[in-house]
């Protein structure tokens, strides 16, 4: 059975990778227009605090180090990322970024450690934790398909009455 665990976590970290650096070619453009364009920059400041929260947890919980590891990788790719942004962003833009990144990046998760560290412990500092990652991950894959199927049910032509 460890053996099956180890496989599928593997597997997971590989498919995460390619999760975490599928937003190459968007910077790349980026970074060769010299432009952030119309980029939004708030998906990955949410995605850096989600790796951070479940490095955190991989980390916290015994026996979990393929979850820290590729969520390291990926709070790595996520600031190389925000970085980009930050340098290629218009001045107003780059302060807004910088400021939310900040809030959420920083103030966010050093709020989860402290209050995890000071106040639970055990399975209970794990559970914490964990939900918290499984909530951000549910905001953050529900909003776009929540938005994409507010969208189709307002432009289907079977809802005009």
């Amino acid at each position: 059975m460890d053996d099956l665990y180890i496989y599928v976590g593997v597997i997971g970290n590989i498919i995460s990778v390619l999760m975490f650096l599928s937003p190459v070619k968007t910077f790349w453009r980026i970074v060769n227009k010299g432009s952030t364009e119309e980029f939004e920059c708030l998906p990955y400041i949410c995605t850096l605090l989600n790796s951070s929260l479940w490095t955190y947890y991989g980390i916290t919980r015994p026996d979990s180090y393929l979850v820290a590891t590729i969520n390291g990788f990926g709070i790595l790719v996520e600031i190389v990322y925000i970085s980009l942004f930050l340098i290629y962003a218009p001045p107003r833009t780059k302060a807004k970024t910088a400021i939310v990144a900040g809030v959420v990046d920083v103030g966010l998760f050093a709020g989860a450690v402290l209050v995890t560290q000071l106040w639970l412990d055990g399975d209970m500092r794990i559970d914490v934790i964990g939900f918290m990652g499984a909530t951000l991950n549910i905001v953050m894959y529900a909003s776009p398909l929540s938005a994409m199927v507010s969208s189709f049910s307002t432009s289907h032509p079977y809802n005009s009455f």
